[in-house]
């Protein structure tokens, strides 16, 4: 069920959307944790756009004001036909990104290509403001997660868990190295996440909320979450990184057999001896 605050943001929105000319905005949008029910006190609004034609920046904050948007701002790129304008309403922080309608048909070809997963999981729990039935037809093509891309995401995402002598996994352990340690569990952190979403054929989303996002998941390591939130914030960098060895190992092996997933398995369960040796 929807939080109330997502309600009450999802009306601002739905006023933002009223307020676009339809001879401009063909298309528009909810996405982020109020269309999926999630949003709480620190929540903003986030918003795709798809115009009939690109439009200029200049041309989209003009179009913001005319939705009383205040405080405008922009950012990422500015090359590209991808236009990105934030500022608020009543108070409420609003994000507005611009696709013109050809660019967006390309954009849902990239994504069941594997490129930005985080938007195919934005665009499929996205929420129709005004919709000329782009939004359905898109959400129906993205319900068919191909499984040769899982398989591609899976190798390529077990391709870093190995390769070099398991002890070398101590040298992230040295004093006055945090960074290189946090680097490796963060990375370590993603490829667990990448595995484990395309085993589920799920689009991947960002990393937030992760607990309640891998929750409804069938396949999936133990604690996975939980592991990960661990291995984070374990201040004693040998139990941090057998933590996420352990983690990752598990991960493997609900992995189907390929290249990479088979020497990953033969590396981490080396590297984890390492570390409970250490």
């Amino acid at each position: 069920m929807p939080s109330a605050r997502s309600d009450d943001l999802q009306a601002l929105a739905q006023r933002v959307a009223d307020a676009l000319p339809a001879e401009v905005a063909q298309e528009v949008v909810l996405t982020g944790s109020v269309s999926r029910g999630m949003a709480d006190e620190l929540s903003d609004i986030e918003m795709l756009v798809v115009t009939r034609e690109a439009l200029e920046l200049e041309e989209c904050f003009g179009l913001a004001r005319q939705a009383r948007l205040d405080g405008l701002g922009t950012w990422g790129p500015q090359d590209g036909p991808t236009r990105r304008v934030s500022g608020h309403r009543e108070g409420t922080p609003v994000e507005l990104i611009w696709w013109p309608r050809a660019y967006a048909e390309d954009r849902i070809d990239a994504l069941l290509a594997g490129e930005a997963p985080w938007a195919a999981d934005a665009l499929a729990h996205g929420v129709a403001l005004r919709t000329s039935g782009l939004l359905a037809a898109w959400q129906a093509r993205l319900r068919a997660y191909p499984p040769a891309l899982a398989a591609v995401q899976i190798e390529e995402a077990a391709m870093p868990w190995g390769g070099f002598a398991p002890a070398g996994v101590l040298t992230l352990a040295r004093p006055g190295d945090r960074l290189a340690l946090v680097e490796w569990l963060f990375d370590g952190s993603l490829g667990v996440l990448t595995i484990v979403f395309a085993l589920n054929r799920v689009w991947q989303p960002t990393t937030k909320r992760l607990a309640a996002r891998v929750a409804p998941l069938a396949i999936k390591p133990d604690r996975l979450a939980e592991r990960i939130a661990e291995a984070l914030s374990e201040p004693e960098p040998r139990r941090a990184l057998l933590v996420m060895t352990e983690l990752q190992l598990d991960t493997a092996m609900l992995a189907p057999s390929g290249p990479n997933v088979d020497r990953a398995r033969d590396w981490l369960a080396r590297a984890a001896e390492v570390l409970r040796s250490a």
